[in-house]
Parts: structure tokens; C-alpha cells; sequence
């Protein structure tokens, strides 16, 4: 697993405090033009910012194939992977100096899946309200091609600094050179498997998913890149653990809360899966995710657990709850997703919407 690898990266606001000396809008500028060392999420996946202005934040991902799931697809929380980042800066770039944030809510509502023909994967997030407690953002998640795959809402908690930041050196240090002897992970060539389409037509989501359990096919991609384990799953239900890794954290040295909804919603789509008969898939509609706690990345095992609340012909409701190695709950979700009897996964290309126009195509 990658997870077990040593992590690339660096902490820029832990190394070079001066950051939170300039204006939250200005932060982002040396590491958009890599002045500063990018931290251990940019080396896993790819997570750049592209832009930053007062209330407006901009971030983009490669739409890896990494992030496939057994179904060829993106899970739906992979795309909080670049939302989280730009609706946290459109809020973040308004605070006074010296104030930090932290998401407490993530909310969002899915219009397409992604696949690696979407390319590159853009989140771009507007200031909705910014208090002295709390900020709110929204803003649309767009592949390359511009089509729209989902629009999401935050709300962080701020705080301020325990400490009065140093003013930034002028001009700004030159960046250190920084070399591997390998491509970063979300750059490599991919692992895991995909399964075709006649498995999915000849056996039960829950086959198929016990079958992985017990070791007999290959993780997917999304789960081989992130130590995504599953340990136990029965019909509308999953348990599964991931190492709290330093690789998923960001520049502040912060667990990032859009792997915790990776994460969470991972499990949920594992869940809806068992419940699904052969010849059918399903799409997610939303996600919404609560983070209660912080998460610190020692490395030791977070563990989750997804049940499908309720299941309908055409819908299915489920929860998730995420636990750190103490078993204090750091996370919960809920989401709801729609079945698609008879319908394939369209692993080639992004499908239309489920609720497509007349002629829509792609």
C-alpha cells in the first residue's frame, strides 16, 4: 500500500510560521507558484490551488486513476478531495490575520460521476457569510471538459492563533529543490482492479463484495492508494479501517477533512453495493458529512462502520460513523443514492445526469 510508504511533503505553515503574517488571499500565492514546499497531500493525489482572491477560492486534482473504484467510476466523495480545499480558502481568505479555520460541515449534492476521461477535476468556491465563529461557502466541482459533476456547501469553525505570527521576509526565500527517485503516487501507473462489465451482469453486489473481502479479487485503485481495508461486509452493510497516514495531511500539518469524506463514502458506496441485485448499479445523490474531532495522523488505524438505513425499489439511504485507534467518533455521514436496475456502470466515459434533459449527451 502506499499509505506504508515514507511521506513526501513538508508542513509550510509549521516550517515557515511567516505565512500567517500575510493577508489569508496572499497565503496562497508562493504555493501556487511553488515558492514554499507543498505538503503530503499534493504528492498523493495531486491537489493544487490554481487561484485565491478576497471571498473566491480555486483548486484542482488530476483526475487519476487512482480514484477508480471496482466499478470504474469515481466514488462520490472523491470529489470532496478538491472541493473541501477551495470552499475552505473562499472563507479563509477573508479572516483577519492571525485566524484559522476548521470544517466542521460538508455538504454535497452529486450531478455526474467522474472517470479519468474527465481529466482534471476543478473546484471553484464563493464566500457565503463569514461571522466571528463561523464562515459558509458554496461552489461547483467541473472536469476539464466543463461539464458539472457536483455543487457543494461548507461551514468551518474559526479561531484565532495562539501565537502572533512573524512578519514574511522580503523578498520571499527561493524554494529548495526537492527530487524522488519516483513519480509522486497519484502519478504512477495504476493498481488494483476494475471489474468488467459481465461480472457485475453475473453476480449480487454482495457476492462481489465478499469475495473481495476474503481476498479473492484485487482491491480497486481508490482503495489500493489510500489503505482501504475491509473487514468485515453483510447484505446493507460494511466495516472497514484506513491508517490515519501523515500523507493525508495538508500544509497546516492538519488531518485534511476531504480524505474523511473519501473515506466515509467509500464504506457507504460498499454498503449500498451488497444490496444491489446482478445487471444493476446506482448513482450517489449526496453526501453529507459532520466532523466532530480532530484527527491526528499517528499512523494508527481509523475504523468505520456503514449501514443502509433504508432501501427502496429506486432509493437507498445510509450512515456512516468513523472512529479513531481510542475509538472516540471523529467523523459521521449520511447519504442517499438512487438504483439503477439493468442499468451498466459506464466505465468509459461519464454518463449523463439521472435526470438527463431530452438529447443530452456527452
Amino acid at each position: 500500500m502506499i499509505s506504508d510508504e515514507p511521506v513526501r511533503g513538508r508542513f509550510a505553515y509549521l516550517e515557515q510560521p511567516w505565512l500567517f503574517g500575510l493577508p489569508p488571499h496572499e497565503q496562497m500565492r508562493p504555493f501556487i507558484e511553488r515558492a514554499v514546499p507543498l505538503p503530503p497531500i499534493h504528492h498523493l493525489f495531486g491537489l493544487v490551488p490554481e487561484d485565491a482572491s478576497p471571498g473566491r477560492s480555486s483548486w484542482s486534482i488530476p483526475a487519476s486513476p487512482w480514484l477508480q473504484s471496482a466499478a470504474g467510476l469515481f466514488p462520490g466523495g472523491s470529489l470532496a478531495l478538491v472541493a473541501d480545499a477551495a470552499l475552505g480558502g473562499a472563507i479563509y481568505n477573508v479572516l483577519p490575520i492571525g485566524t484559522v479555520l476548521a470544517t466542521s460541515e460538508l455538504s454535497m449534492n452529486f450531478i455526474r460521476p467522474a472517470t479519468p476521461a474527465s481529466e482534471r477535476l476543478i473546484a471553484r468556491a464563493r464566500l457565503i457569510h463569514s461571522g466571528s465563529r463561523q464562515g459558509l461557502s458554496d461552489g461547483l466541482v467541473e472536469d476539464v471538459h466543463g461539464r458539472l459533476l457536483a455543487h457543494a456547501t461548507s461551514r468551518c469553525v474559526l479561531r484565532g492563533l495562539p501565537f502572533d505570527p512573524p512578519l514574511p521576509p522580503d523578498p520571499l526565500p527561493d524554494p529548495e529543490p526537492v527530487t524522488f527517485d519516483s513519480p509522486d503516487p497519484h502519478a504512477r501507473p495504476v493498481r488494483g482492479t476494475v471489474l468488467a462489465q459481465d461480472e457485475w451482469d453475473a453476480a449480487t453486489g454482495l457476492d462481489i463484495m465478499r469475495s473481495w473481502q476474503k481476498g479473492e479479487r484485487e482491491p480497486p485503485p481508490i482503495c489500493q492508494l489510500f489503505g482501504w481495508r475491509l473487514l468485515d461486509v453483510d447484505e446493507g452493510a460494511a466495516t472497514w479501517t484506513v491508517p490515519a497516514s501523515q500523507w493525508f495531511c495538508t500544509g497546516f500539518g492538519t488531518f485534511y477533512g476531504g480524505i474523511t469524506a473519501m473515506i466515509l463514502d467509500v464504506g457507504i458506496s460498499t454498503a449500498v453495493t451488497t444490496t444491489l441485485p446482478p445487471a444493476a448499479s446506482f448513482g450517489t445523490l449526496d453526501l453529507k458529512v459532520n466532523f466532530l474531532r480532530p484527527v491526528t495522523a499517528d499512523g494508527r488505524d481509523l475504523r468505520a462502520q456503514a449501514r443502509v438505513v433504508h432501501r427502496g425499489r429506486t432509493m437507498a439511504v445510509t450512515t456512516a460513523e468513523l472512529e479513531d485507534a481510542d475509538g472516540k467518533r471523529v467523523a459521521m455521514a449520511t447519504s442517499s443514492a438512487m438504483i439503477l436496475p439493468g442499468v451498466p456502470w459506464h466505465t468509459a466515459a461519464p454518463r449523463p445526469t439521472m435526470d438527463a434533459a431530452p438529447g443530452e449527451t456527452e
